[in-house]
């Protein structure tokens, strides 16, 4: 971003980032449907999460934990993704947009201070729907993984999983089309 982009979005009134922040919500809801449309895009990649981390850098940490905890429960209304995967996902989308925005307006002004705030989020993040999926499982009497949260896609299960359960995929790119086409996955 350049600095009078950021000037910008730092001394905005609260209708201009509550404006901006809408827009990153739609966003949050039309990227995923448009790589899931593609089975080999949509399979490995859910973009859900972008929205967030750039309304934090834009508007601030307020602004982009409401984006990144409402996006994943409004997207679950639609049936993508379910509430039991939405849930982990609305807290670990809150914990990039607050920390990405928090430590962009903390850090010195340097060059490298968008790349510390963002891998800070994203890390912060996995660890908060680990914390999260772990309460969960324990609410739920399943068992859950440590390793899980390094090794998951988007929706914290392996290709073997969605391959046993083709609709469980956050963002409906499981590997298997939204209209019945399935792929071979591996």
């Amino acid at each position: 971003m350049n600095n009078a982009a950021t000037a910008t979005a730092r001394t905005a009134s609260p209708v201009r980032k509550l404006t901006y922040s809408a827009l990153f919500l739609a966003l949050a809801m039309v990227l995923p449907f448009l790589t899931g449309q593609i089975p080999e895009i949509g399979s490995m990649l859910c973009p859900m999460h972008i929205p967030a981390l750039l309304c934090g850098f834009m508007c601030g940490w307020p602004w982009g934990l409401a984006v990144g905890f409402i996006s994943p429960l409004l997207r679950s209304m639609s049936g993508m993704p379910p509430i039991w995967i939405a849930i982990p996902m609305a807290f670990e989308m809150a914990t990039y947009g607050a920390i990405a925005g928090l430590l962009y307006r903390k850090l010195p002004k340097t060059g490298w201070r968008i790349y510390a705030s963002l891998i800070s989020a994203m890390v912060a993040g996995r660890l908060v729907w680990g914390l999260v999926k772990f309460l969960l499982a324990g609410l739920q009497g399943t068992e859950f993984s440590l390793a899980l949260p390094l090794r998951r896609g988007d929706d914290g299960y392996s290709r073997h999983h969605l391959a046993a359960h083709p609709h469980s995929h956050p963002c409906g790119g499981n590997g298997a089309h939204k209209y019945g086409a399935r792929r071979v996955s591996t």
